[in-house]
């Protein structure tokens, strides 16, 4: 029997940790516009596809290549709309033989709820070009999965993090002595591990119910100042100094700005119920000392 195949777009850390989960019982495929990257997706069991999604032109071999889709590849920096997933979604369209397509989109797309709580009933609210971009794309893809009868899962992510992560340690941030807010300003703030997500992923090309979206995110609780708090304890680090909202304003840059000020807790119970996930790390505490 043929092994269903699975393209993945956007194989960075994420998309190779799927791939190791799913060897051998996929033929996992990767598009790549970067050919020195050829050999590391072979030796990971990775077939590749050489393509750019800033040029469609180089997307035509795609077109009825996979059974399922796994989309990682974030927008393009500038702009209100992803004409990336756009391009993408056009040359899939071509064939119409996708049948799952999971898209990785993120948590920034509610924008400040002050703290609330909440399920992924609740309405978007970017506040941002970066967030704006992300909802153009969730809307593409769902468009996609009504129109041509696939099976799409959007995953809505918070901070992603795991030792072995590039740039995924808070370690890494506060060793740069980067600041944090004071307490009466902190948000709280979200999180998942890589290793964790790369499940999700999985959970989702087998399990994901149609046009669903589901947060993937642990079970912690904790404001922003805090996990960095918890991060310098457990590796005998320096405590992040506190600084004022004001401070922030005037110090960060508006992107991390924007990240540190977005206050909002993630229900995740359709990641345990609909995809039945059972998370390895359900706490950053865990996840920082596995």
């Amino acid at each position: 029997m043929r092994r269903p195949r699975l393209l993945i777009v956007g194989c960075g850390d994420i998309g190779m940790r799927v791939a190791r989960l799913l060897r051998g019982r996929y033929r996992v495929l990767a598009l790549s516009s970067n050919a020195a990257r050829f050999d590391e997706l072979r030796a990971a069991g990775v077939v590749p596809v050489l393509g750019n999604l800033d040029q469609p032109a180089t997307l035509t071999r795609l077109a009825g290549l996979a059974d399922a889709v796994l989309h990682l590849a974030p927008p393009a920096a500038t702009g209100d709309t992803d004409e990336r997933t756009a391009h993408l979604l056009q040359t899939l369209a071509r064939r119409g033989l996708v049948r799952r397509l999971v898209y990785a989109s993120t948590s920034g797309v509610y924008g400040d709820a002050k703290g609330a709580r909440f399920d992924e009933t609740r309405a978007v609210r970017p506040a941002s070009d970066r967030a704006q971009r992300r909802v153009d794309a969730e809307r593409r893809v769902r468009w996609f999965g009504r129109a041509f009868g696939a099976c799409v899962t959007v995953l809505r992510l918070p901070g992603i993090y795991a030792t072995d992560r590039p740039g995924g340690h808070p370690r890494e941030r506060l060793s740069r002595g980067m600041p944090v807010l004071a307490a009466a300003d902190d948000a709280y703030t979200n999180h998942i591990h890589a290793d964790d997500l790369a499940r999700a992923c999985v959970a989702a090309l087998v399990r994901g119910l149609p046009q669903r979206v589901v947060h993937v995110c642990d079970d912690s609780e904790l404001k922003m100042g805090d996990y960095f708090d918890l991060a310098a304890d457990l590796f005998a680090l320096p405590r992040p100094a506190r600084i004022s909202l004001e401070q922030a304003r005037q110090q960060l840059s508006p992107p991390l700005l924007s990240f540190m000020t977005e206050s909002r807790r993630l229900d995740n119970r359709r990641l345990k119920r609909e995809l039945r996930l059972a998370l390895r790390y359900p706490t950053v505490r865990e996840g920082l000392l596995a």
